[in-house]
């Protein structure tokens, strides 16, 4: 049964935040304003799934965050486990009626004959485009500066198409499918993506030059859209090379677009560059739904000692409550929320110990509060 937890919602209105982590700005010097639409600001339900390890920590702290700021959002909590054989039908039926939901990592037990409820969620609602952003937080150092990649994965089928099967005792079968129906429309939607949001160039990664057919069919399609978007400057790369420029000069990327694998070997390796999976923002989108979740890959989901000391990094999953806000057309309320995680770590105070602190979750949480405006 779900439980719903509705914010009282004291304030609809706020200024937006212009600045990321700078004071505030004067408000005579805001941009020009939002004009929402008449019953924009009805508040909306969002699925919560908090998953495994420390999933019920992070998305403890996004609810924590949505309360204090008076967010015009409220949450149906449904518990889904990783071991579980298939997603409850019920938390299905959630999803598909709220449109929206925001989870937790659910851990994939390795081999065995559990499948991924993370691929059951994607196939079923049909999450065709993973988008991770990977980027340099203000104050937060790394080795390499001027990163800001999006890399924005197929999702439905290539090798995490699961159709594998014992053709002889010894002897495993794996195919990996595309199709140009798929290609296509991720290709699409990329190249809208940098459309909308400014973005200069996409870079397609591949292996066509061994995987002729398959690779071969994805980079036809990439190139099929990319003439239809001119003032978007289009290139590719084999995924091996790629990588290698990833770790020695990432800032040469803009926007990837990724078969299903390649996408998880380039989201991670990004994440990695720009500060780790603990700070990177991401989701999962399709024509009807969209999940929100944390970026790359939460390797720290299954970790036990960052539950019982209660440090688990919650910036990665705030930012994607950000991300969340945006696609529900709530932009001030993103805006401030990113604001004040990007203060907190600009700051330096309070970082758990993947960002060379030593707080707590909570002691994060309740920094990215009082810096809310």
């Amino acid at each position: 049964m779900a439980r719903r937890a509705l914010p009282i919602l004291k304030q609809l209105s706020h200024r937006p935040t212009l600045g990321s982590f700078l004071p505030k700005p004067d408000p005579n010097t805001r941009s020009v304003t939002y004009m929402p639409r008449p019953g924009d600001g009805t508040p909306r339900c969002v699925t919560l799934i908090p998953g495994d390890g420390i999933g019920p920590l992070v998305t403890n702290a996004v609810e924590q965050v949505m309360e204090a700021m008076h967010a015009p959002v409220f949450f149906e909590r449904y518990d889904v486990h990783g071991d579980m054989s298939r997603v409850p039908p019920e938390v299905m039926d959630s999803i598909r009626r709220n449109k929206v939901c925001i989870k937790g990592g659910l851990k994939t037990p390795v081999g065995g004959g559990v499948s991924s409820l993370n691929m059951q969620l994607r196939k079923e609602l049909d999450l065709y485009a993973s988008l991770v952003n990977c980027f340099n937080l203000p104050g937060l150092p790394t080795r390499h500066e001027n990163v800001d990649i999006v890399v924005i994965r197929e999702n439905t089928e290539g090798e995490y198409a699961g159709l594998e099967h014992e053709v002889v005792p010894g002897v495993v079968e794996s195919l990996k499918v595309i199709t140009k129906f798929c290609s296509e429309r991720i290709a699409k939607y990329a190249f809208e993506y940098a459309y909308l949001n400014n973005r200069k160039k996409v870079t397609a990664v591949h292996k066509a030059n061994i995987m002729k057919l398959a690779d071969g069919l994805f980079l036809e399609s990439c190139r099929e859209v990319a003439t239809k978007y001119p003032s978007i400057k289009y290139s590719e790369i084999i995924v091996d090379n790629c990588c290698m420029q990833l770790v020695s000069k990432p800032e040469q990327f803009d926007v990837m677009v990724t078969p299903n694998l390649y996408g998880n070997l380039v989201a991670n390796t990004a994440a990695g560059i720009a500060g780790g999976t603990g700070v990177m923002p991401g989701g999962n989108v399709g024509a009807d739904h969209a999940v929100f979740e944390q970026g790359a890959s939460a390797g720290n989901v299954g970790n036990e000692k960052l539950w019982e000391q209660k440090t688990a990094n919650p910036v990665a999953l705030l930012l994607s409550s950000a991300m969340m806000l945006r696609h529900l057309q709530f932009p001030s309320f993103a805006d401030r929320l990113e604001t004040a995680v990007k203060r907190v770590i600009s700051e330096g105070k309070y970082r758990t110990k993947d960002l060379g602190g030593v707080s707590t979750t909570q002691e994060v949480v309740d920094a990215v509060i009082s810096n809310l405006d």
